[in-house]
């Protein structure tokens, strides 16, 4: 009797027929703003649906060998052809519709495809994980996977897509939403970590502070972000209109600054609780070893408590980036700017390739600032004894 050894890959498997069996994979439309026709994998030409099928006829016998080396190289392998071989499949396809239509067409990806690539891209990261467990390798081998791909986009292969057709049209516009949303991160993470960091220490050093400082800090992160933003408006235009002043500094009611400041709110609960709770991590025996070398409490804190302490605290770091990564697209709503005036723009215009647009580089960012963290963590507490 056959025995099923990855029962992850088989899922995977089993829903990557199913995407290509029921759903759409690619539409075309006469333009940007209507739906279009949505074309299944089965009427594109049949050499496509040979080339797909194989790879995954493949990771469907993979299921069944034991999960040794050999046969999770060979399952990234192939999972990495099928990824690529229908981003070529995508390229090829828009450029032969471009050819037939008016520049005014537009080939997108179905839902269908949309489904597969990440079910792709789950399977390499499934893989990779039960491949290694060194964090560096995992990072590299994560990174491979996208060669490839980045290659044929630089070539200008996917150049007839509509969402490349759409960033073509709105370079400027895309290249001010990443330095806005990049300059709104940082803005964020500079003051949270200054006001945070010690406000943490202080929790720790006078365990009585704890319950009131993280009483207000739950109220304001159970604030939902877009009435956060509307309360802000209010105080900031009247302190605006007492110190006119301060409108040169860019204070205002609606724009950066209410955003900056509710972020920076947003990001003290997760940053005071990872330093706090670093600081508790660290043994007693350590401390009292270092008190016995007669280290003062100040060298104590610093070359003991605050080294054993960081990977804690960086952890909560990569949360605060991700979540702000997140809330500054909705920061758009008051004026911010960043990739969320992209979204909004085309949610309000009906372009699904817009949004589209906004949407895939804050994933982007979320995903690699995350995957930078992982890393550091994994060596920082592999030198920690």
């Amino acid at each position: 009797m056959l025995k099923i050894h990855n029962r992850v890959l088989l899922l995977l498997v089993i829903l990557l027929v199913v995407a290509g069996a029921v759903l759409p994979f690619i539409n075309f439309a006469p333009n940007r703003l209507v739906s279009g026709e949505s074309i299944a994998l089965s009427r594109l030409p049949e050499h496509v649906g040979l080339i797909l099928s194989l790879p995954v006829l493949i990771l469907a016998c993979l299921t069944l060998a034991p999960s040794r080396r050999l046969s999770l190289t060979l399952t990234l392998i192939t999972g990495e052809l099928l990824f690529i071989a229908m981003l070529w499949m995508m390229g090829h396809t828009a450029s032969q519709f471009a050819e037939q239509g008016s520049t005014l067409a537009r080939t997108s990806l179905g839902s269908g495809l949309w489904l597969s690539l990440t079910l792709c891209l789950l399977l390499c990261a499934d893989t990779i994980n039960r491949l290694t467990p060194n964090a560096l390798w995992r990072l590299l081998l994560n990174l491979q996977v996208w060669i490839v791909p980045v290659a044929l986009l630089w070539s200008g292969y996917f150049a007839d897509l509509s969402l490349l057709k759409e960033y073509a049209n709105r370079q400027d516009v895309f290249d001010d939403a990443l330095t806005r949303h990049l300059a709104l991160l940082l803005g964020t993470l500079l003051p949270a970590l200054m006001i945070g960091v010690p406000m943490g220490v202080l929790c720790y050093t006078r365990p009585g502070c704890q319950s009131s400082v993280f009483s207000v800090l739950n109220v304001i992160q159970t604030v939902p972000s877009v009435a956060l933003f509307g309360l802000l408006i209010a105080p900031l235009a009247g302190l605006v209109k007492l110190a006119p002043w301060l409108s040169s500094l860019g204070v205002s009611g609606i724009g950066v600054a209410p955003a900056l400041i509710a972020l920076v709110l947003y990001a003290l609960l997760p940053l005071v609780r990872g330093v706090v709770a670093g600081l508790q991590h660290v043994p007693r025996n350590i401390i009292e070893s270092a008190e016995g070398m007669g280290m003062s409490r100040w060298q104590i804190f610093w070359r003991a408590e605050v080294p054993l302490a960081l990977p804690v605290l960086l952890r909560s770091l990569r949360v605060v980036c991700v979540q702000t990564i997140g809330m500054t697209v909705i920061a758009a709503l008051i004026g911010a700017g960043g990739f969320g005036a992209i979204i909004f723009q085309g949610l309000l215009s009906s372009a699904l390739d817009l949004v589209l647009l906004g949407v895939i580089p804050v994933i982007a960012l979320a995903v690699i600032l995350d995957a930078l963290f992982k890393l550091f963590i994994s060596l920082l507490e592999e030198k920690q004894p």
